[in-house]
């Protein structure tokens, strides 16, 4: 597998290189967004990008936007900026995961391990292929989810887990750390923020789609479900 990093602190990039080898992974790199649009183009094989926000010719949010229009390769975010409105921003446009600066190498590395198992392995094992949920044709296997009209909506791996975990539990409320646990694999850390833009997300995809129809319901104080119908 290749790892994309991106990140005008040559530093950085040469430190977390050092660790993406040491996993086994092969490692591209670039030093502002449009290398970074340039090396995903000419490196199609690409499977995860570590992407900086703050760089030079063209930021990580507007990297994120360009590489959503036709890729849902995972991509997490470095961010030396603390603020929630930041890290959000980025998960808005559709980054899947994000560690802020300074960072442990070891906590990144945790994080891409997470997210390429989520985009290679289907959410659970124990459930249809195919599930239909009300306006939704949501394909395992396949990592698809496309209207019963046909219309086919992208979706990143995290916000297809999400939709899959509570499509294959109807009438089930997962509350925020619960969905984190069982979509990013990880122990929930600040988990309902960014879960909460992942669903906010992925309702806006759905709604788009589907001339407005709620499919995914919010619990409140409780979390989220999907009905049965």
């Amino acid at each position: 597998m290749k790892i994309l990093v991106v990140d005008d602190d040559k530093d950085i990039v040469e430190l977390l290189s050092i660790y993406i080898k040491n996993e086994g992974y092969e490692v591209e790199k670039a030093y502002d967004g449009k290398e970074a649009i340039t090396k995903l183009n000419t490196n199609p094989d690409v499977s995860l990008m570590i992407l900086d926000i703050m760089m030079p010719h063209m930021d990580g949010i507007d990297v994120i936007k360009e590489v959503r229009k036709d890729s849902q390769i995972p991509v997490l975010m470095l961010s030396a900026k603390t603020g929630d409105l930041d890290k959000i921003q980025g998960l808005i446009q559709g980054a899947d995961d994000y560690v802020t600066k300074p960072f442990n190498p070891l906590e990144v590395m945790a994080r891409v391990k997470s997210l390429l198992r989520r985009s290679q392995h289907a959410v659970t094992n124990d459930v249809p292929d195919i599930l239909e949920v009300g306006p939704l044709i949501i394909k395992k296997d396949s990592h698809e989810v496309e209207t019963v009209d046909g219309k086919s909506i992208q979706l990143t791996a995290l916000e297809f887990g999400i939709l899959h975990l509570l499509a294959s539990h109807p009438n089930r409320v997962f509350s925020a750390d619960d969905i984190f646990e069982r979509v990013w694999q990880q122990e929930s850390v600040v988990s309902a923020k960014t879960v909460m833009v992942h669903v906010s997300h992925l309702r806006d995809k759905i709604e788009d789609a589907t001339n407005g129809e709620k499919v995914i319901q919010t619990v409140w104080g409780v979390g989220y479900k999907i009905e049965a119908h």
